[in-house]
């Protein structure tokens, strides 16, 4: 019984909980009593079930050995149990997965004349599209609670000296190194390999041979903290997309700063939330408790609604993980970036976090056309023009023809991509979901700024191109109220820009926690998008949220817009709602661009 001798850390045994829930058909967790010797024929049917939970799991999947399907814990003897793994092995080897036992527990039953175990494995496998499962994690928290430190542990293998050696390397600005605070969106990697291992530059000279060496990457967004960089933060959660949010609180402030803002943010948009108190070596331990029970107040507020869970032991971030996925549960560590006390339950609980994106969508996602959105460009020597951003639909390779823009006349450019890189490592392709880097073949940089995309000339991509769109607002907090009138800088996607409230229907005025349907109006240029997107707002102190409804194409009527939705004329077929409709493309040729406003002609 060597595989289960390797589950023990120390002289303490990761234990499965007492019970489980009982099995559903759906998600990536599937119980089996046991695997003893079973017939060629189930043996298949076992391989096409593995195939199905790592499908749902995007390359991840959970097997309980000795569990029933209502959720008890029965066990199974140490033969049993040998021939169970063998026969795991076995279906994860035909699918070429890898196995990884996580916890076990003894069961005790009466009568039993030897021990019964039950083991919890994780079955991890390279989805075929893809060179490794790929997740995006937004690190929030206020100026000087410790995100980079925590981020330089983790990345670079060393402890910090307390004076901040660590978090050096993710800083990009002479300022932050003087400063130690974080004004620009830094990004970087996080490996595991095939049995859970951390794969970091502790181990890895180069981020090649991080990618090489892992099976599922995070990758790590740390955004600023301080208040006047809230811009630069809001866009990270709006543009990039991340799968998951760490909120990072300093055990000797507490709720202080931005915490509660960013928190706010992230449930606003949907980002499932868990929580890093950090510096735990210079607090007592009464300072260290008035602040979990600090934030376990606020998760718990009508507000949040969340059920918060104290990371105590490896079974509690083997159980946090499980769960994430389909409860309202935030985890909270406490951890010391200096001593590296729990840091290895912050790693455990990385290791065997699931995706939270369905299969089916994302598939549908990725056979749409093509949309890229862009948040940054770069210069590069030798090199025209790249992008940088995240590819929402669709797929990107060498040699594609997409169109870039809108430009300030709602217009868009014909373009080609020269290379496509990933993790600054070159690739073939890329997929909805990922973050990536497009070069060009010709320099743009004359019409080139953050907000725009490239799409596929199929699409009906000028259908999204507006200056108008309504969208359902909650006005979280003003002073007083918002009217007819009102600017803010909206934030939807990766598109930044002050609009103006041009109509508030059935009402004159919005105060705080009210709800109303509201036009909006950009100010600068149009924009590219989407209904249904998710929106965030601010001016000052004022916040709020909401999803855009309709957007108004640039070919519509903008003098009847007045009129929509108040019963006194119906102009809702100016309005996008339909993804599906198919009109022409409506781009102009690089030589008509060039005779124009290129300043290249």
């Amino acid at each position: 019984m060597d595989e289960l001798n390797a589950t023990d850390h120390g002289d303490v045994a990761i234990g499965l909980p007492a019970a489980l829930p009982p099995e559903i058909e759906e998600g990536n967790i599937e119980y089996k009593l046991k695997l003893v010797n079973p017939s060629e024929s189930r043996v298949e049917h076992l391989v096409t079930q593995m195939k199905w939970r790592l499908e749902e799991g995007e390359g991840e999947a959970i097997y309980e050995i000795g569990v029933e399907d209502n959720g008890l814990l029965v066990g199974l003897t140490d033969q049993e149990l040998t021939a169970s793994l063998n026969t795991l092995n076995t279906m994860a080897s035909r699918l070429g997965a890898t196995t990884t036992i996580l916890r076990e527990r003894l069961v005790e039953a009466e009568g039993a004349e030897c021990q019964r175990k039950a083991l919890e494995i994780l079955i991890r496998k390279v989805p075929e599209n893809q060179e490794f499962i790929d997740l995006k994690l937004a690190v929030l928290g206020n100026v000087d609670a410790g995100k980079s430190t925590l981020l330089g542990v983790l990345t670079q293998g060393g402890l910090d000296n307390g004076r901040g050696r660590a978090r050096l390397n993710l800083f990009r600005h002479l300022h932050e190194i003087q400063t130690g605070r974080t004004s620009c969106i830094s990004h970087e990697i996080l490996g595991f390999d095939s049995q859970g291992e951390i794969v970091n530059y502790s181990d890895s000279k180069t981020v090649e041979e991080i990618c090489e060496h892992s099976t599922k990457l995070i990758t790590l967004i740390d955004l600023a903290g301080h208040h006047k960089y809230l811009k630069t933060t809001i866009f990270g959660l709006t543009g990039y997309c991340p799968d998951f949010a760490m909120l990072v609180v300093s055990a000797n402030t507490g709720m202080a700063g931005t915490t509660r803002e960013h928190l706010g943010f992230a449930l606003a948009l949907g980002v499932p939330v868990f929580v890093v108190i950090t510096k735990i070596d210079m607090c007592r331990r009464f300072m260290i408790e008035r602040t979990v029970s600090q934030l376990e107040k606020i998760l718990k507020s009508p507000g949040c609604n969340r059920v918060p869970l104290r990371i105590k032991s490896e079974d509690d971030a083997m159980t946090a993980a499980a769960n994430f996925n389909s409860e309202r549960i935030t985890p909270i560590f406490t951890i010391s970036s200096v001593t590296g006390k729990n840091m290895d339950l912050l790693t455990r609980f990385l290791n065997v976090l699931p995706s939270m994106k369905n299969v089916t969508e994302r598939e549908k996602l990725s056979q749409d056309h093509t949309e890229f959105q862009i948040d940054t460009q770069f210069t590069v020597p030798g090199v025209d023009s790249v992008l940088g951003g995240h590819i929402s639909r669709g797929s990107i390779k060498e040699g594609d023809k997409l169109h870039l823009g809108p430009l300030e006349d709602g217009n868009f450019r014909e373009v080609t991509v020269k290379t496509v890189h990933r993790n600054r490592v070159p690739c073939r392709l890329i997929q909805a979901g990922q973050a990536a880097t497009v070069a060009l073949t010709e320099n743009h940089r004359d019409i080139l700024r953050r907000g725009m995309v490239l799409v596929s000339p199929k699409s009906t991509f000028p259908n999204f191109v507006c200056r108008i769109f309504e969208a359902d607002i909650y006005l979280l907090y003003h002073s007083h109220r918002i009217s007819k009138g009102f600017e803010t800088t909206v934030h939807v996607g990766n598109v930044c820009q002050i609009c103006k409230v041009d109509i508030i229907v059935d009402k004159e005025s919005i105060k705080t926690n009210e709800k109303a349907r509201v036009l909006f109006r950009f100010l600068k240029q149009p924009e590219f998008v989407r209904p249904g997107s998710r929106l965030l707002f601010r001016q000052g102190t004022t916040k709020g949220m909401g999803e855009v409804l309709k957007v108004q194409a640039l070919d519509g009527d903008f003098q009847d817009l007045g009129l929509m939705d108040t019963g006194q004329n119906d102009v809702s077929g100016a309005y996008v709602q339909d993804t599906d409709e198919k009109d022409k493309p409506q781009t102009r040729p690089m030589e008509d661009i060039g005779r124009v406003d290129s300043p290249h002609r």
